[in-house]
């Protein structure tokens, strides 16, 4: 492939994380996937099949605070060019243009809104393999704060045109865009104002189901899904151990259906911190043509509200129980309490009829004995009661 055709592909996919180790052991079980060393030290070659795909690196010193996130290159005829070019239409360069020996040319940058990428020119070598049936990267979705915005911005930068976009109602439109006629991506809003702008990227898997058990075992975390979208694909994303958010996807189960990839937005990685890929990036084919995501959407926010309903409906049945304990709680004291009454008036009655003033006063010392065993009876069974209402509230709890 050509400089002039990698223009606007995304050629390679780079996790930046606190323990590589870990992430080395993780992404394997979750994906169909291994990894290979690399000719620079600290930098690990993600492998799907005898395909390049990756890589993994530490996150560098000066990454301060930055928590652990993949990040995306972008193909271009001359990183130099294209650099100069983003930043007069609004990007910020994060680390400058620089040469990897026997690898390609490479820089970093955050686009007007914020959302990190990297620029990658492929230096003189092999070409790259055939993109593999699994483990390949299939969808790229951007989060960011003005979707109209960032689609003119990549659009400029990268040739990548407006495919069809879909009113999604609260949370916007989510944007498809295209790469050579294929759609590749969405655009879509930040949901919620402490998201930052971020790249989510979908990884092709023969079973999503499989995927996000084998991430829960690993210590990953589900972020949504697995759930099936318009044309059969089936989408999940999650977090890995350290933080780095990814998606997959399950190629429709029926094989007479075409793929689709109407993806909803997930939790956002950060802005990540300067990378260098070890190895030319192989470049993949363009991805498969994806349907819309408004469909995937109203799905998840049906299933939100659901969910949403059936805690309020959980949460008013654990209110009533626990009234109706502390209710039950104040009749059992102020039965207590009366017989306590009567037990007192007894004794001094009892007392009044005695002829000694012994007698009177042991009548009365009986009373009041048999009158604090009643209260302390009655503040037992209300305490019962309490505790019986403090189960029913926790088990509401576990329930929502």
């Amino acid at each position: 492939m050509s400089n002039a055709e990698v223009l606007g592909r995304f050629v390679w996919h780079e996790l930046l994380t606190t323990d590589t180790a870990a992430a080395a052991a993780f992404y394997p079980k979750v994906l169909p996937w291994r990894t290979a060393p690399s000719s620079m030290p600290g930098y690990t070659i993600w492998m799907a099949g005898q395909t390049q795909i990756g890589g993994l690196m530490a996150l560098p010193a000066e990454a301060g605070a930055t928590p652990p996130h993949w990040l995306v290159y972008v193909g271009t005829p001359n990183v130099d060019a294209t650099c100069s070019q983003a930043q007069g239409l609004g990007a910020r360069i994060v680390k400058a243009p620089a040469d990897i020996p026997n690898v390609g040319r490479f820089a970093v940058l955050t686009d007007p809104q914020g959302a990190t990428f990297a620029l990658f020119t492929p230096g003189a070598g092999p070409p790259p393999g055939a993109p593999p049936a699994q483990g390949g990267f299939s969808w790229h979705e951007l989060a960011t704060t003005d979707v109209a915005a960032a689609l003119r911005f990549y659009g400029q930068l990268f040739g990548w045109t407006k495919g069809p976009g879909h009113d999604m109602g609260a949370m916007g439109v989510y944007q498809i865009f295209q790469h050579g006629g294929d759609q590749v991506g969405g655009i879509v809003n930040v949901q919620g104002p402490s998201t930052a702008p971020s790249w989510l990227s979908y990884v092709n898997v023969a079973e999503a189901s499989r995927a996000v058990a084998a991430a829960k075992a690993g210590g990953g975390r589900l972020l949504h899904g697995p759930m099936e979208v318009p044309g059969g694909s089936w989408i999940a994303m999650m977090m890995d151990p350290q933080g780095g958010a990814f998606a997959v996807q399950e190629a429709p189960r029926a094989a007479s259906q075409k793929p689709a990839a109407a993806l909803k937005t997930a939790a956002a990685a950060k802005p990540p911190a300067a990378p260098k890929p070890a190895t030319a990036p192989a470049t993949p084919a363009a991805a498969k043509p994806a349907t819309p995501a408004a469909t995937v959407a109203k799905v998840a926010v049906a299933a939100k509200v659901a969910k949403v309903v059936v805690a309020a409906k959980v949460a008013k049945t654990a209110r009533k129980a626990a009234k109706k304990a502390k209710k039950a709680a104040r009749k059992v004291r102020r039965a207590g309490r009366k017989v306590a009454r009567k037990v007192r008036r007894a004794g001094r009655k009892t007392a009044r009829k005695a002829a000694r003033p012994g007698v009177r006063r042991a009548a009365r010392k009986a009373a009041r004995k048999t009158a604090r065993r009643v209260r302390r009876s009655a503040r037992g069974a209300a305490r019962g009661v309490r505790r019986a209402a403090r189960r029913v509230r926790r088990a509401a709890r576990r329930r929502r």
